[in-house]
């Protein structure tokens, strides 16, 4: 119905007035209408003429046109047009769910998940993982061919600093190493301290620090037996226990990607272009970001070793072999990437300008529990996977039927960091993330469940088409008509929150509906149960964009 009224507006400013626009219908107060447009402001200045004028104008020419579906056109305030539709118009946009193929034609690559190998698995992780699926899967289902795929740092002086505070440990001998719960290392329980023990060392120990340094390097060249042992196993097994954290997610990649193989693309990227973006400064090779309003990084270190900035660059220069065609290379990060990423890609836009201009960098919030941060630099982090547990554990206590408490689980951690726009610090409170009462997950996942429970009662069929609505059954139709419009907002500003706060608005607009409208036995029966199922659908479409399950009973 939008597209049947924007194409009108557009004709009539054309037949009328002789000027092309480009009308945005928004969504007023009911009692105003259920559509406005405010294209006869945005024309006064250029016509020279009072807005109100206009807009009559094009109300006037919108009456005339009868188009089949708007049932009242009316100008308002200093030129607004608002538009009413008929009855049986809004059931036919409210009661099907329409695909949004916005994304249509579009080729996308979401970097996400990028966790590091012999280093915790922290809360920004856990984050990031999470709004980068849900946006992944709001590109998908606007028609987007959508690649997900991670960066994993197994190299640099993160790894370094681990490495060496497991060979303190074993003294360098590899055979000592045991991957399960018990043994000499048990590194599935305490791989996540080695970084933590070699980072102090590393800041309080000049002795300890040469030594790590000299551990970075062999990691990058390969010429210590005992370190590349050492350094085999624990990546692996970091990767194995990404894995789990994944798989509890319901999360997958297409391709997995390691600094370790963008070092050698990203040096050679680096030494090309000396001279004409990078120069050489005290025996390092850096890039001027001062001429860009940005601030100097260094891209080779004085040791000679590509940095993370340089394995960037070499990671797109992998991205490009591998995925030739993408229209978007998107990518993931906490705001404290901001800019270093600023000064990545001022760099990258001397080198490939038509890279530069694909890549989106999108940035998430500082996350901290109500029981304090969660991490440091020292290596001093509250883990996800203890997040993770520690929600778990709050939904067994609240959900005792087991058949439904994975279901909760997923929804309880997901839907609190969604709910909250992408960009902003949030807290995470995780008995408030299992509560029935206010904006959760659980909340959203009972509000479906109970739409269910009204379906499986009913003995009436649901009616096909709806001529006409009573005013509770209109209210709520008109709210499921504005899903797709929340679609569309999510999708194009990169934000699922859009998508919580309209499930969470029309649960409770169902419940003021359900609250005065009868369903089973009432004389309307027909009527209402097409519309609690087209609510039901909702949410679960909904959910599922969100990458929550929609559990048919609670």
């Amino acid at each position: 119905m939008q597209e049947k009224i924007i194409q009108a507006i557009q004709a009539i400013c054309s037949d009328v007035f002789n000027v092309q626009v480009d009308p945005v219908l928004s969504r007023p107060d009911e009692q105003f209408g259920d559509y406005a447009c405010n294209v006869a402001l945005q024309l006064s200045k250029e016509l020279n003429k009072n807005p109100r004028e206009i807009g009559q104008k094009i109300a006037d020419a919108l009456i005339d046109s009868d188009i089949e579906g708007v049932e009242s056109v009316s100008v308002a305030g200093p030129g607004f047009i608002n538009m009413t539709l008929t009855d049986s118009a809004l059931a036919a946009d409210g009661l099907i769910i329409s695909p949004t193929r916005s994304g249509e034609g579009q080729e996308l690559l979401i970097e996400f998940g990028n966790f590091n190998a012999l280093k915790a698995v922290h809360l920004g992780h856990l984050y990031s993982t999470i709004v980068s699926s849900s946006i992944q899967k709001l590109l998908s289902r606007s028609g987007a061919k959508v690649h997900p795929i991670s960066y994993h740092g197994d190299v640099g002086m993160h790894v370094a600093k681990a490495i060496w505070a497991i060979g303190q440990d074993i003294n360098w001998d590899a055979s000592k190493l045991a991957t399960d719960d018990g043994g000499t290392l048990s590194l599935k329980t305490n791989l996540g301290t080695f970084y933590k023990q070699g980072n102090t060392a590393f800041e309080s120990d000049p002795a300890a620090a040469e030594q790590i340094r000299e551990v970075n390097r062999q990691v990058y060249v390969r010429d210590n037996e005992a370190v590349n042992k050492i350094h085999e196993i624990c990546v692996q097994l970091s990767f194995e226990l990404f894995e789990v954290i994944y798989g509890e997610l319901g999360v997958t990649f297409e391709r997995h990607y390691w600094e370790s193989e963008t070092a050698d693309p990203g040096e050679k990227v680096v030494k090309n272009n000396i001279g004409s973006v990078f120069e050489k400064s005290d025996g390092a090779i850096v890039y001027k970001g001062e001429k860009d309003g940005l601030h100097t990084r260094v891209f080779i270190n004085s040791e000679g070793l590509p940095t993370y900035e340089a394995k960037d660059l070499g990671l797109i220069e992998l991205k490009k072999r591998d995925y030739p065609n993408i229209t978007k290379s998107i990518i993931i990060t906490g705001n404290e990437q901001q800019e270093y990423f600023k000064v990545m890609l001022a760099a990258l836009k001397h080198i490939h300008p038509e890279q530069a201009a694909q890549t989106e960098h999108i940035t998430h919030g500082f996350l901290s529990l109500t029981t304090g941060k969660m991490s440091s630099r020292t290596g001093n982090v509250f883990g996800a996977q203890s997040l993770m547990d520690a929600t778990r554990v709050e939904v067994n206590k609240n959900f005792p039927n087991s058949d439904v408490q994975h279901n909760v689980y997923i929804a309880a951690l997901k839907y609190t960091f969604l709910k909250s726009r992408i960009g902003g610090d949030i807290v995470f409170d995780v008995a408030e993330s299992v509560s029935l009462d206010g904006n959760s997950g659980p909340y959203i996942q009972y509000a479906y469940a109970r739409a269910r429970s009204i379906l499986r009662k009913c003995e009436a069929a649901p009616v096909s088409s709806i001529d006409a609505l009573e005013a509770g059954e209109r209210t709520l139709v008109r709210k499921l008509s504005q899903y797709e419009d929340a679609l569309d907002k999510a999708t194009n500003e990169r934000m699922p929150h859009n998508i919580c706060a309209y499930l969470y608005e029309l649960a409770q607009e169902f419940n003021r509906f359900y609250e005065k409208n009868r369903v089973i036995g009432n004389e309307r029966e027909a009527v209402r149960i097409a519309i609690v199922s087209a609510y039901s659908e909702v949410l679960k479409d909904g959910l599922d964009t969100l990458g929550i399950p929609a559990p048919e009973k609670m």
